[in-house]
């Protein structure tokens, strides 16, 4: 420290600052913002040159081709007419076109008084589930300590289906987004239906229309807790369950592994919006919204009006207006053009789509502030309560995820990205003992994932048929891929294949994070926001509300009130009810082939052409705009400090890990199981690639044959993830210490034979394999490799054993070595009681 002599002295300088050394360092502190804000600048303008370019090519390339097709059908209608008026049929047309116009109409609006007839049913009878199959309440939230208004429901399997009790449980949780449960089990080709047909057992998780007072997000993960322990409870002898989460139901299937890790079986995640700032610039307008048209307080004032309850009619007004040509007007149109093959689909769908729900204040906002706009939960800063975090490394469970390239509302950034958010690389994921497998469709649309048959027939049931050998798996991250169609038994059978990625192969999905920015400011504007709401703005909000407005606020919104004037309670239905029912008497279809029909279907392509150009062009303009406000350099340095992502491990510290170190310590420690593991683990590796048969074997020995199947699934799971990390971090030292696991000629043959039968025939493998395989031979002393391996080498052994050989058999395998003993804690139950 200077004293008060040094700070006059011009000899100590530069070590003593003076004044003008200050300037100076002010100056270069100045330059080195200036140059960062430049490079930022750049950065802006290349996000927004970049944004106008691919919006202006599609708004081109799309509407091009639609106005030529347009064109050429306006050319061919031209024609028609001339046609029709030359042959003197054309006034007929007319007449005969007017007829039946009059009378899809008047037909399409009875449909409609019946949708509103079904939606004050529905409101009435409370919302109950949609659910095509039969069910009964197992367990109810309002009944448990932290009380909840969610249900656990039993699928009852319809005629002719038989479910095995013994057999692996599903519970599927619905998004609970503005809409009431019953999308996975809409239809029977679906996710319950393809669970139903493989036998196992289903539950569903369902919710009432009205949360309980006072109830939270993390009641409803305690009450979704609850209902897996009930599940285990009613089937002690199967597996852990299944859970499926779909769309909102995904992050809520995350926090529940995250938060309850003994709990869970596999997770499967279709379409959830895990890392919603995630996306491509210039593809993915919807996760703008809340920097264009706010942020946390919207939902903080309409929670308000509500009486403290947010209305899940404001969500399914978004959605809606986030495709306006084909939910404000195709899906109309095409009732119409169509009504004379039944309203049965239409009806069926809007029962669900009209089913709106609710939220209390203090949901939503955890969902809006946690996730949507603050990213909390990739960036590990989320508390589900007070001083409780959730952190998504803390799942043990495998993770399925499913994502699309045509869902627009959860793309497969935002579905993919949190896992390399998460994870410094596959290493951490694999120390972890981690499976994580993903799926991406090339076009199927967010609904589509949850309702298209096609989807459920192929994607669903192959995840569903896959599950245990996925468990198989060596910790780490793969994709799966469903390739080839082979036709049995009249049946569809694909191929399934396991293929391991990167992190970066996720990162490469996305366009970088330099776009992500601008959401730091907008998370902070919005935390902003709402404390200023909160202090100034609310308590007249509430000094103004009553319950008598409250639900006047509810039942005016325009996605109720359009379905409640259109039913039979309006008096003014009651005439279009009888003529409906009279045209179905002496319907007078228009000729097929009729001028005029064409010129009506001209007109409704035109029309939605134009509502899409004016879609587009919105979005177009919410994205320049976004990244006009948010990207400035004010904005970026009020968002600065929202900016910091979650702190990632190097590689040298991921080494250091206690899970690490305790398996390199143990890597001369073991006995048969650990050693046919770890050739398996080294071979997995060594491959890049696993087909479903290979698979599908290497579950077979694991959890059917002895030595393997009397291990239990958790010590199994804790021997494949000891020698994964084995292999992972000294593979070389891996191969060299197999002879002191296996120390007899006859273990060493007979676990050669286990680790070749997996990979199949000699003429299938890859060299690789084939060079891995006879290095472990060589290393154990073995010759060569010549022959193949046709069937299970553990299967032979008993069934060529005397009968009262096979468990000693087992027992002798399994045993570790005297001279190489194993640590005490590993020992199974089984191998203590024979002991």
């Amino acid at each position: 420290m200077a004293n008060v002599f040094d700070l006059f002295d011009i000899a100590q300088q530069p070590a003593v600052p003076r004044p003008e050394g200050d300037a100076l360092e002010a100056l270069r502190r100045a330059m080195r913002t200036f140059e960062g804000e430049l490079g930022a600048s750049s950065d802006t303008t290349d996000i927004l040159t970049t944004a106008a370019s691919r919006h202006a090519q599609r708004i081109g390339a799309v509407h091009s081709d639609r106005a030529h097709d347009t064109l050429g059908k306006a050319e061919a209608l031209v024609e028609g007419l001339r046609n029709a008026q030359a042959g003197g049929a054309l006034l007929n047309d007319w007449t005969s076109y007017l007829r039946d116009a009059a009378e899809r109409a008047m037909l399409s609006l009875d449909t409609l008084r019946k949708r509103g007839d079904i939606f004050l049913e529905h409101e009435a009878a409370g919302c109950p589930p949609v659910l095509v199959y039969d069910y009964e309440v197992v367990m109810d939230g309002k009944d448990l300590p932290f009380p909840s208004n969610y249900m656990l429901l039993h699928i009852l399997p319809p005629e002719g289906v038989v479910v095995d009790d013994t057999r692996r449980p599903y519970i599927i949780i619905d998004p609970r987004a503005g809409h009431g449960p019953g999308i996975g089990g809409f239809k029977t080709d679906s996710q319950v239906g393809v669970a139903l047909r493989e036998g196992h057992p289903v539950y569903f998780v369902a919710f009432r229309r009205d949360p309980e007072p006072g109830q939270f997000l993390s009641y409803v993960t305690r009450t979704e807790a609850a209902f897996v322990r009930e599940v285990m409870r009613r089937h002690p002898e199967a597996s852990r369950p299944v859970i499926t989460g779909n769309c909102q139901g995904g992050w809520a299937t995350l926090l529940l592994a995250a938060t309850h890790t003994d709990l869970t079986g596999p997770i499967v995640i279709n379409g959830a919006p895990v890392a919603p700032w995630a996306g491509k610039v210039g593809e993915n307008p919807m996760r703008y919204n809340a920097g264009v048209l706010g942020g946390t307080w919207i939902p903080m004032l309409l929670s308000d009006i509500g009486g403290g309850k947010f209305d899940g009619a404001h969500l399914v007004q978004n959605f809606e207006l986030l495709n306006p040509g084909r939910t404000l007007f195709r899906k109309y149109t095409d009732l119409f053009r169509d009504i004379d093959q039944g309203d049965e689909g239409f009806l069926e769908f809007e029962t669900w789509w009209g089913g709106y729900f609710l939220l209390n204040e203090a949901e939503i906002r955890w969902i809006v502030e946690q996730l949507f706009v603050g990213n909390r939960l990739t960036k590990n800063e989320a508390r589900i309560e007070p001083g409780r975090p959730v952190d998504l490394k803390a799942i043990r469970a495998p993770i399925i995820v499913f994502a699309s390239h045509g869902d627009n509302i959860t793309p497969p950034q935002q579905a993919l990205n949190w896992i390399a958010e998460t994870y410094a690389d596959v290493s951490e994921i694999r120390i972890r003992g981690q499976r994580i497998v993903y799926m991406v469709h090339d076009q199927v649309g967010h609904l589509g994932i949850f309702v298209s048959s096609q989807i459920a027939n192929k994607e669903h049931a192959e995840v569903a048929s896959t599950l245990k050998t996925i468990e198989a798996l060596a910790p780490g991250l793969y994709e799966m891929r469903i390739e080839d169609v082979v036709e049995k038994n009249g049946k569809k059978h694909f191929t399934v294949g396991f293929v391991e990625r990167t992190l970066d192969d996720i990162r490469t999905l996305d366009d970088g994070h330099h776009d992500e920015r601008p959401f730091a400011a907008v998370a902070r504007a919005s935390e902003v926001q709402a404390q200023v709401y909160d202090a100034l703005v609310r308590p007249w909000v509430k000094a103004t509300v009553t319950p008598t407005t409250a639900e006047m606020s509810r039942a005016l919104h325009p996605q109720r009130l359009s379905r409640a004037l259109v039913s039979s309670r309006n008096p003014a239905m009651k005439p279009v009810a009888d003529a409906a029912e009279q045209l179905r008497r002496k319907r007078q279809k228009a000729s097929p082939d009729n001028p005029f029909l064409a010129a009506e279907a001209l007109w409704v392509q035109s029309t939605e052409q134009m509502i899409d150009l004016l879609r587009d062009s919105r979005d177009m303009g919410y994205e320049l705009a976004f990244h006009g406000l948010w990207g400035t350099p004010w904005a970026r340095a009020f968002g600065a400090t929202h900016e910091a992502r979650r702190t990632l491990k190097s590689n040298e510290e991921l080494r250091g890990l206690p899970e690490v170190a305790q398996a390199l310590y143990a890597i001369e420690q073991g006995g048969f199981a650990e050693a046919v593991i770890r050739m398996l683990v080294l071979l997995a590796e060594n491959r890049g690639q696993v087909r479903r048969d290979r698979l599908e074997r290497s579950s077979r020995v694991l959890t059917q044959d002895e030595p393997f199947r009397s291990l239990g699934a958790e010590r199994r799971a804790m021997i494949i993830h000891q020698q994964t990390l084995i292999a992972s971090f000294d593979p070389e030292r891996a191969i060299e210490t197999l002879p002191l696991l296996l120390q007899t000629p006859e273990e060493r043959a007979l676990a050669l034979q286990v680790v070749q039968y997996v990979p199949g025939r000699i003429d299938e493998m890859s060299p690789k394999t084939l060079d891995l395989l006879q290095r472990f031979r060589h290393v154990l002393d073995l010759p060569p490799l010549t022959d193949d391996i046709d069937e299970d080498p553990l299967v032979v052994l008993v069934n060529d054993a005397p009968p009262a050989a096979p468990r000693k058999v087992a027992r002798a395998r399994a045993a570790t070595p005297k001279t190489n003993p194993r640590p005490p804690a590993t020992r199974t139950r089984a191998q203590k009681r024979e002991r």
